[in-house]
């Protein structure tokens, strides 16, 4: 059960973008507590807290699962038989099902990397081959923390720019986890395979404690332009109790949204996969509120009144007969992705090969495991965080300010290799593009300028004031100067500095104070740029 205390006195409230302001956003975070209780006593205990005038919301959450089942990391995986059973139930095919090869690994691992298509130029790859040409374009400076539950860090290509559980307490079960960190940032050698964006840091957030926590926990040890990847997925409305059947992204509950909107907010550019539920999200039943939820919800995946700032990641077909295979079209929706109008860009949903699992490599030596199958928005959504680490970097490399949350959305919905039609499943289904980073870096690096005088005044000798400027689009990049119009030589006149508040999801507010060092009066001019936008 989540609950939310009512507002007290001097709590602001409001509609649409008023409700993500990063102060909006920090006090509601502040009044939800978790209680934990007996499954069969959870409706009567949200019941008695609903009735309290102190409670403003309860609900009752859903368990949250990996957005692709994982095995047990046992040879016998008895979890991953379960789950093929139960998606055979609905029609839809099992997910990591994989189980390790009983055969022993050779003394050294060969190269793998001729395996992993994803890699390659676009249509059918993201191109990450081109990005590794270009300074910076392994993600060199990028931090990265995957939100799941275990990982096998002393894994053989794992052993660089790893680092480590920053948050939590990690499972046993960490064939999953480890898949998602070799797609990021697998080691550059001459076994195994090889990331996406090897030379970014990536660590770990275990949800070992509560969902929203673990985000923020993440958030809090990230900065502007790096990234945070949610692989998770909760059962919605329409989940049938079968499978991951109607199960969706968690942005939809509300401290899980708040929980994301805090990084958001913080510059940091957070990939949530969309989920395996088969849903699609444009439905009219995710615009009803669970009982219980506060009164300022509304229903995320419109991106009108809300809008959690993550990028939505959908699970598209790999080319026709990768490692043998056919799952439709290129590009095309996988039967089991969800789809909406939110979502904004996919990845490779099937056929992913990455370490952990031990279906292409296996023995009894976990650290030695690869995989050729791994699959769902859990295989999607960390090429995607790849993708978006080598833009970052090249970025990074060339002293320029890195793609903010929205503008990283944006470049991603706006370049990629376009989405196909499959049987029964049109490209009307939207998962969006696959990224082609030969497109979106450039696109990146494109600036557009605009200089400009926002404001004047005047501080007598040895006064400091308070400047405030309003409703600039927060996915610009805009640097300030302060300079004095009656300037005289020797030391410095003014001094300033800039605070930016996150007014919204949209708008930014510059607050700029202006100190005059000398004696005498002083005139001076705050000037923007805009670097891009």
């Amino acid at each position: 059960v989540t609950a939310a205390p009512g507002a007290g006195p001097g709590a602001g409230s409001g509609t649409g973008s008023d409700m993500v302001s990063d102060r909006e956003v920090l006090t509601r975070m502040g009044l939800f507590y978790q209680v934990e209780a007996p499954e069969d006593r959870l409706e009567e205990l949200a019941d008695r807290l609903r009735a309290s005038d102190a409670v403003e919301g309860a609900y009752v959450k859903p368990g949250v699962a990996l957005a692709g089942p994982a095995t047990s990391g046992h040879r016998s995986a008895p979890a991953a038989r379960k789950t093929k059973k139960q998606a055979q139930d609905v029609d839809l095919p099992p997910l990591n099902d994989m189980a390790p090869q009983e055969v022993e690994a050779p003394p050294a691992t060969p190269d793998f990397t001729a395996r992993q298509g994803y890699l390659d130029a676009a249509p059918g790859g993201i191109d990450a081959r081109y990005a590794w040409t270009l300074a910076g374009g392994r993600g060199a400076g990028v931090r990265v923390v995957d939100c799941e539950w275990g990982w096998r860090f002393t894994h053989e290509d794992l052993l660089l720019n790893q680092g480590g559980i920053i948050s939590g307490t990690g499972s046993t079960d960490t064939n999953h986890g480890t898949a998602v960190l070799g797609e990021i940032g697998g080691d550059v050698n001459t076994i195994g395979i090889t990331g996406i964006s090897p030379d970014a840091v990536t660590s770990a957030s275990a949800f070992s404690i509560a969902t929203a926590t673990a985000i923020r926990n993440a958030a809090d040890r990230l900065g502007p332009g790096d990234v945070l990847l949610l692989e998770i997925h909760r059962a919605g409305p329409n989940a049938t109790g079968v499978g991951q059947q109607g199960y969706i992204a968690v942005e939809w509950w509300p401290d899980d949204y708040l929980a994301i909107r805090y990084a958001v907010n913080r510059g940091i550019v957070v990939v949530e996969a969309a989920g395996n539920g088969a849903e699609n999200l444009d439905d009219a039943v995710y615009d009803t509120p669970r009982a219980g939820f506060p009164s300022w919800w509304r229903n995320p995946f419109r991106r009108r009144e809300l809008d959690a700032g993550a990028v939505l990641v959908g699970a598209g077909a790999p080319p026709p007969n990768t490692h043998g295979r056919d799952h439709g079209p290129d590009r095309s929706r996988l039967d089991f992705s969800n789809y909406g109008a939110a979502l904004d860009t996919q990845g490779w949903g099937r056929e992913v090969t990455t370490t952990g699992y031990g279906d292409l490599q296996g023995g009894a030596n976990q650290d030695l495991w690869y995989t050729d199958q791994f699959s769902g928005t859990s295989s999607a959504s960390p090429i995607v965080v790849g993708a978006v680490c080598c833009t970052q970097g090249v970025l990074r490399a060339q002293g320029r300010i890195p793609l903010s949350p929205s503008r990283a959305r944006q470049l991603l919905r706006a370049t990629g290799s376009p989405q196909q039609d499959a049987p029964g499943r049109p490209a009307t289904q939207r998962i969006g593009n696959r990224p082609n980073l030969r497109q979106l870096i450039p696109a990146a690096l494109q600036t557009q300028s605009w200089t400009g005088v926002q404001f004047r005044g005047s501080l007598s000798g040895g006064q400091t004031r308070r400047w405030f400027t309003y409703q600039w689009p927060a996915h610009w990049h805009v640097l300030w100067t302060v300079v004095p119009t009656t300037p005289r030589p020797g030391a410095p006149q003014i001094r300033w500095r800039v605070r930016v508040e996150r007014a919204s999801d949209m708008y930014a507010t510059y607050w700029i104070d202006v100190t005059n060092l000398v004696g005498d009066p002083v005139d001076f001019e705050a000037r923007f740029a805009v670097l891009g936008w």
